[in-house]
């Protein structure tokens, strides 16, 4: 028994300094954008912007992101503990049980995915006003709910061209290394042949796929950052007396602009 609570404290610990990192990350980058977003004229962007926000980070937000992080731990948590609890019902095989088991299952990844989005966009709030998480992410629901149809044509939209990105990337290297490895490329070379030329293939397109989703994710968060940085601008700015943050592009096409304010 002693030993099955070290390996769930060990499991429960593993996951909650998995998450930290991630939100860490997603903190940096949130800050980095929120930055260049709201900062005007441009010329005045400092220069180590990743390294300052690294420094925020460290100094002001650790507590937000333990905390953010610690939610979807538990989380994580119950599945890994309904998945246990299901592999030892198997033998009695109760239908009832089962069904129970599922539902439950289903309930809690569909409630990590949204504790993930919900998260996500708090950590963004944080870095644009500088609150606690339950603020920021009431703050951020708030805004979201608002939007909710721009929400999600977004996000289906952006979700899609980066799958279609991943891809194009994934199989053009692919193609590369097909013709490296699998045609006479190399033997007309040095005259050597690779036996087995399609598994290097496929460990490379792997390889490929796995990267290229990192590096895809920070054009994600970019996104969801200038997305919600819009969405508070046009939320809390008239073009008036408050002036718009949002670019001159962004404005014509959406047809707002900045009024110069009479002054008596």
């Amino acid at each position: 028994m002693a030993k099955h609570r070290q390996q769930g404290i060990n499991i429960f610990g593993f996951f909650w300094l998995a998450f930290f990192v991630s939100a860490f990350g997603q903190m940096t980058l949130a800050q980095v954008f929120a930055q260049w977003y709201w900062t005007r004229p441009k010329r005045d962007l400092p220069f180590f912007a990743l390294t300052a926000a690294i420094y925020r980070t460290i100094r002001y937000h650790l507590g937000t992101l333990a905390f953010g992080s610690l939610i979807i731990a538990i989380c994580r948590m119950i599945r890994v503990m309904l998945e246990y609890v299901d592999k030892k019902l198997k033998k009695y095989d109760n239908a009832f049980t089962r069904a129970i088991l599922c539902c439950l299952k289903c309930f809690f990844w569909c409630l990590e995915k949204f504790l993930k989005f919900i998260n996500k966009n708090a950590y963004i709030m944080c870095a644009i006003h500088g609150k606690n998480f339950c603020a920021s992410a009431k703050d951020a629901f708030t805004l979201l709910l608002n939007n909710i149809v721009r929400v999600f044509v977004l996000d289906k939209v952006t979700d899609f061209l980066f799958f279609l990105s991943k891809l194009l990337v994934t199989f053009g290297v692919g193609a590369i290394a097909y013709v490296f490895f699998v045609t006479d490329y190399i033997s007309f070379v040095d005259n050597s042949e690779i036996q087995y030329g399609l598994a290097p293939v496929v460990a490379i397109m792997i390889a490929t796929y796995l990267i290229a989703t990192l590096f895809f994710n920070v054009y994600s968060m970019a996104v969801d950052t200038l997305f919600l940085c819009f969405l508070e601008d046009s939320e809390k700015n008239n073009g008036k007396d408050r002036p718009y943050y949002m670019s001159r592009n962004l404005m014509r096409i959406l047809g707002k602009r900045n009024k110069p304010v009479k002054t008596d």
